[in-house]
């Protein structure tokens, strides 16, 4: 999926905010539907009728299970998207899981993955150097593509640890120019099936202009995903659906090792649970992805993405709570008389 240019971002008024908690700002012909703030109720029904038929607006049937996550992730303060599912049992938990967010630093897992897909294939090994790519100073939007200069030399083992564990910029963009770009990456997301995620600039260039936006009050599609989408991607690392068992492995261990986001997926969980993460920070935005792992050895995926909240503090400790909140959930509903977990 090659990006086509600047998509306009559609800025998120009250009449949609009704509509968006409950099922998400969803997509029409590459646009997303807004109605005019001085619509009449009669007339906002017709607007979203006519454009994405009765069913959506029909309210979900939620489990308790549902409700409460969707009671954590209450966007009051900015708009928050959750994906999860359970990896044994197939069962998913979704809050505006369509809905596009900013991926910043998740991005990573997918560039790691395009590098290992490459591996695999023969093109380049793990001990190849590849150069740091160290950004140089610029204005913002002074043009496409932030510059950058070649830093030191690493073997691209340790480029990935450093991209996904430490999550650095240089490293990542390190391994982005190695594979072609952004277009590559598009390239492999397409091939894996993955809709709902693109990416469109390097880190150099994501960061440099990096608060254009609210993504609070702004949908801007660029460099974003549905955590729906992150979701498949996930999975079907997790089940090596993509990519050899080696480099697995490898994208696995690097999101064990990760030491950023402490306070985020990793914040409330219980001791003997376990986090494999990658976490993702910008403008007015926190996210964090990855698998949590239970004692008896039963694993989630999760992608948590929170804008607004009033700070980055806030932002991570509604992370954390959606994640015990998801962890605690899928216990309770596969409870036994050996497990009796607690929601919270």
């Amino acid at each position: 999926m090659k990006a086509t240019g600047v998509t306009k971002p559609v800025r998120l008024g009250a009449n949609i905010k009704i509509y968006g908690r409950l099922f998400g700002l969803l997509a029409v012909a590459g646009s997303l539907v807004t109605p005019a703030p001085s619509a009449r109720a009669d007339d906002l029904e017709k607007i979203f009728d006519g454009a994405l038929g009765t069913e959506v607006r029909k309210p979900p049937v939620h489990s308790t299970f549902d409700s409460l996550v969707a009671s954590v992730a209450n966007a009051q303060q900015g708009r928050i998207g959750v994906a999860a599912l359970d990896l044994s049992s197939g069962r998913p938990v979704s809050v505006l899981g369509d809905q596009p967010f900013p991926m910043a630093s998740t991005s990573k897992v997918a560039i790691v993955a395009t590098f290992l897909e490459g591996v695999d294939q023969g093109k380049w090994s793990l001990t190849d150097q590849f150069p740091l790519m160290i950004p140089v100073r610029s204005a913002k939007f002074s043009g496409p593509k932030a510059p950058v200069q070649r830093g030191a030399m690493m073997s691209a083992g340790a480029l990935i640890n450093l991209a996904i564990s430490r999550s650095s910029n240089p490293a990542t963009d390190a391994l982005l120019a190695v594979v072609g770009g952004p277009t590559a990456v598009n390239g492999w997301i397409r091939r894996a099936g993955i809709s709902g995620m693109r990416i469109d600039r390097d880190i150099a260039t994501l960061v440099r202009d990096d608060g254009e936006f609210d993504p609070a009050r702004t949908v801007d599609v660029r460099d974003s995903t549905t955590p729906a989408a992150m979701i498949r991607l996930l999975t079907g690392l997790h089940r090596g659906q993509w990519l050899s068992a080696s480099s697995r492995s490898v994208l696995m261990r690097a999101m064990e090792r990760t030491v950023t986001g402490k306070r985020r997926i990793p914040g409330m969980m219980p001791a003997g649970v376990s986090v494999a993460h990658k976490t993702g920070t910008l403008h007015n935005t926190s996210s964090d992805v990855g698998f949590i792992t239970t004692p008896d050895g039963r694993v989630m995926a999760v992608a948590i993405y929170v804008t607004g909240q009033g700070g980055k503090p806030n932002r991570d400790a509604r992370i954390a709570s959606i994640a015990r909140t998801i962890l605690d959930g899928y216990e309770v509903e596969d409870s036994t008389p050996t497990r009796t977990a607690s929601v919270r």
